[in-house]
């Protein structure tokens, strides 16, 4: 077996295209690359951090995993799974968080933010803060040992949960011997911050994404919404600038990027480009979101695909467990 490559994705919001763009896309590339084993999760629980109605957590939970499926993951030849369903992973959760110490989840970036936007604004440094989302990165640590993971793709806001996982792992370690696997992260340099609707980048928090999913007309009016400057269309415009001409190359062929591209130099009108971008981005979008709605009226079909997943994540989990367990004089 080739190395472990590991990517999760949590339940916070419908997906969009930043995520598509950001994880998905080059998380999918990787799922051909035969050299690897590649596993991928739905982070659930730590979508319960923010989510804390029923309803919506189950919706948002099958539509992480429709997505997955609906733009060509094949379960059969990846581990696909819900972290729920792994206990293993909560179990390594305490093991881990009794190796972590309080100044390090500190330091943690998601919860530094909190704290540092409570000072802003006059309040208790940890208003808002559940002890999920302070002990966050223990979690992610446990999703990624428990699975014995060597790489694993982040955005660069990410990068510092990989080195929390290693620095836990490398305590443990030098305490009871050679046990976790030291995980590297891949970070894809050619992944840029996708910019949302306003300019700034493409974020829940901002409300200024565009769901992958959407329906055409609306998906037309969201890209129509899109904030362009007030260059006439008869002047060169700046493709390396272009919120348009960024979303557009994710979706078009080599041919029509370059088709476009000399458009850009010649001079065309932003009203053109929107119209040009809804299409491409319409077309490529049309299949997934046909297999994407149908698995979503039809949930017990993921919930098969994602039992039959957890089967195989368990067959490496749980061995690895009762090796941990081993280690800590819990079992013999």
């Amino acid at each position: 077996m080739g190395k472990i490559v590991l990517t999760g994705i949590k339940p916070t919001g419908q997906i969009h295209l930043g995520n598509y763009i950001g994880a998905i896309k080059p998380a999918l590339k990787l799922a051909k690359n035969s050299d690897y084993q590649a596993a991928y999760f739905i982070a659930d629980y730590h979508g319960l951090t923010k989510i804390h109605d029923r309803k919506e957590f189950r919706t948002l939970t099958y539509g992480v995993a429709a997505t997955w499926l609906a733009l060509g993951l094949d379960p059969e030849k990846v581990i696909f799974y819900r972290q729920s369903d792994v206990p293993e992973i909560f179990e390594l959760n305490w093991i881990l968080a009794c190796f972590s110490p309080k100044g390090l989840m500190n330091r943690a970036h998601a919860y530094k933010g909190i704290v540092d936007s409570n000072k802003l604004a006059g309040k208790d440094i940890d208003d808002g803060v559940n002890m999920g989302l302070f002990t966050y990165p223990i979690l992610m640590a446990a999703d990624i040992l428990a699975f014995q993971a060597n790489m694993v793709p982040v955005g660069k806001d990410q990068i510092q949960h990989v080195e929390i996982a290693r620095d836990i792992a490398e305590s443990f370690n030098h305490q009871y011997g050679e046990t976790f696997v030291l995980p590297e992260y891949i970070v894809d340099e050619d992944t840029s911050i996708l910019p949302g609707l306003d300019g700034r980048k493409m974020s829940k928090s901002y409300h200024n994404t565009i769901p992958l999913f959407e329906e055409p007309a609306k998906l037309q009016k969201l890209i129509n919404k899109i904030k362009t400057d007030s260059l006439p269309p008869e002047a060169p415009k700046d493709t390396e600038r272009s919120i348009l001409f960024t979303l557009y190359k994710e979706f078009a062929s080599e041919d029509k990027i370059a088709q476009m591209r000399e458009r850009y130099e010649k001079g065309i009108g932003w009203g053109e480009v929107k119209k040009e971008l809804f299409h491409v981005m319409n077309r490529f979008l049309e299949e997934p979101r046909k297999k994407y709605n149908e698995l979503m009226e039809n949930p017990e079909r993921i919930d098969a695909i994602l039992e039959k997943g957890a089967e195989k994540a368990r067959a490496r989990t749980l061995p690895f467990l009762q090796k941990v367990r081993k280690q800590i004089g819990v079992s013999r």
